[in-house]
């Protein structure tokens, strides 16, 4: 059984980097952002250079992350994880915080070091205006490295949330090359949007506030093989 994280989205992305690995829409608002692994890995290695260099986290850190699903709010969690840090899941002191805009109030029940906001723009636009006590997350990025050589040890939560997405893999009959589409609203669950493809060695497709006439399309154009509505 896989128990780091990081190897395991390194062992997704390795045999063909360039493919799409998640691909995300979002109904409301007519979003599609399609991310290679190439690509989402550029955003990871980013979060975890602004973690270690800026953030000042070290292994073991524990780190709020008040975001809803979407491909920014991956790169953020599987940034945590490359540095090792352990996310936290109900308020409490943390090193780093990551919130969305929207969740700012919320955000400031957690104690916390360093707080990042972000606007989740489709085209990953910084903020006009940040909210007080934050730094806007996409404009902070943006200056750090695209290489990070995650800690080779797992962190603390990895193998057990691991379990749950290798579980749920089976559960659906996922494997490596199989594509999903998931219904983000009904399933925010990280580890149904997130970690269960990259479990499988599959790609994803994530849908917000999906529009029920296009599931059917979509499923064709996107060419998925398996669906959790």
């Amino acid at each position: 059984m896989a128990d780091n994280i990081a190897r395991v989205f390194a062992d997704a992305i390795a045999s063909d980097p360039t493919r799409p690995l998640l691909t995300w829409y979002d109904d409301a608002t007519g979003e599609r952002t399609e991310l290679s692994g190439a690509t989402l890995a550029n955003w990871v290695a980013k979060t975890a250079n602004l973690l270690v260099d800026e953030a000042g986290c070290a292994p073991g850190d524990p780190a709020g992350v008040l975001l809803p699903p979407h491909w920014q709010t991956a790169a953020v969690l599987l940034g945590c994880w490359s540095a090792k840090l352990t996310v936290a899941d109900a308020p409490a002191p943390v090193e780093v915080l990551f919130t969305a805009v929207d969740r700012v109030d919320e955000a400031g029940r957690w104690p916390a070091g360093e707080r990042y906001a972000l606007a989740l723009d489709p085209f990953a636009l910084p903020m006009r205006q940040v909210p007080a006590g934050c730094v806007d997350f996409v404009s902070a990025v943006r200056g750090h490295g695209d290489h990070f050589t995650p800690y080779p040890e797992p962190g603390e939560g990895d193998a057990a949330l691991l379990a749950r997405a290798e579980a749920r893999a089976a559960e659906l009959g996922i494997g490596p090359g199989d594509r999903l589409l998931v219904d983000v609203t009904r399933h925010p669950d990280l580890v149904d949007w997130l970690l269960t493809p990259l479990a499988a060695g599959a790609s994803v497709v994530a849908c917000a506030h999906p529009d029920s006439t296009r599931l059917g399309s979509r499923a064709e154009t996107e060419k998925t093989t398996h669906t959790l509505p």
